[in-house]
């Protein structure tokens, strides 16, 4: 007799749940539009006092909040409704901590675009030809990423200035990419005597500006307007940061900007590229293996491995590079010896 445990009968209901995964999102978004987070953090529990102070609905109200909490972003006991801790770190606008302003860019038109003929896209193996996209010169969708992604940047800024900014050691700190200009900021901001140089597209480092200029290190922030494959870098940097940039493009493309790179650094500098970098299994960690398909939207980026990453550097002149976590955020980061 067999001792086999019984086979499990297929069911439909992964295909249904991911066919209608988008609501999860358009519910989500809601709610932020809304503020229903914030209206429970204030004290607004009951659906009646939810309704009122969003403004909405009892019945849509209603509807959304129990989605919400069947999603796990809120929790219900009687006629109640809570917060759970994730959704009053992140989703609360009072929080320092609100996310929430993400929706605006990862659920923008200029994402969902790149979704509209995703079997397209995968016959073609990344944006059809006739759509330059996001990387078109001074394209307004980096604008909206500077300001709606910055809170989400926090986090890894401040994990790798803690690491690598110094105390009080002068250095001299190139951003590439710099959007937001966080990355960058943090190093000035955890050492008084670092210097950054962000360089972006003109539109997008208003916003680092403004940023700098918050964070009171204005005078220690300057900025390089263009394209990172045709601006004069500088030289004698000692770190040059290169956030969430080179999955936008080939090896070869990488290579050619990371050869600028190594050509800048001071003796003993290095590269640190925080990066979405999946195992060679290309399936994990799923958030950075996942990222893959959302580079399809670009011409031909992906989410590299490490070793193909550190292929990269290595061709451009880099003695070595290591991986190292950046946990809880989901990102992993390249440090690159010259």
């Amino acid at each position: 007799m067999s001792s086999s445990a019984p086979t499990q009968a297929p069911s439909p209901g992964t295909i249904f749940d991911t066919l209608q995964a988008y609501q999860r999102s358009v519910a989500l978004r809601a709610a932020i539009d809304l503020d229903l987070f914030t209206a429970i953090a204030e004290g607004n529990r009951s659906l009646s006092a939810i309704a009122a102070r969003i403004k909405a609905s009892e019945k849509g109200t209603r509807v959304l909040s129990d989605y919400l909490t069947m999603m796990g972003f809120l929790g219900k006991q009687g006629g109640e409704y809570s917060l759970t801790p994730d959704s009053a770190a992140f989703l609360n606008r009072n929080s320092p901590a609100y996310l929430g302003s993400m929706a605006n860019f990862l659920m923008s038109t200029h994402i969902a675009e790149m979704f509209e003929d995703m079997a397209g896209v995968i016959r073609h193996g990344g944006a059809l030809p006739n759509d330059h996209g996001a990387l078109e010169p001074e394209h307004p969708m980096w604008v909206e990423f500077a300001r709606s992604m910055a809170p989400m940047m926090q986090m890894p800024a401040e994990l790798i200035a803690k690491s690598f900014a110094g105390d009080s050691k002068p250095i001299k700190v190139l951003d590439i990419s710099a959007g937001h200009g966080l990355y960058g900021i943090a190093f000035a901001r955890h050492n008084p005597n670092a210097k950054v140089v962000g360089l972006d597209w003109a539109n997008v480092l208003e916003v680092a500006k403004e940023n700098a200029a918050k964070a009171g290190v204005a005078d220690r922030y300057s900025t390089i307007p263009g394209s990172a494959f045709e601006v004069d870098f500088g030289a004698g940097y000692d770190i040059i940061l290169i956030p969430n940039f080179l999955h936008h493009f080939d090896p070869a493309t990488n290579e050619k900007v990371l050869r600028k790179v190594h050509a800048a650094l001071a003796p003993q500098g290095i590269a640190i590229a925080p990066e979405f970098i999946p195992n060679e299994d290309r399936i994990s960690p799923a958030r950075d293996a996942m990222f893959s398909l959302q580079m399809l939207g670009t011409p031909a980026g992906d989410a590299y491995t490490f070793s193909e990453l550190d292929k990269m550097f290595r061709n451009a002149g880099f003695a070595r590079s290591e991986m190292r976590e950046l946990a809880p955020f989901p990102q992993r980061l390249v440090v690159s010896h010259k």
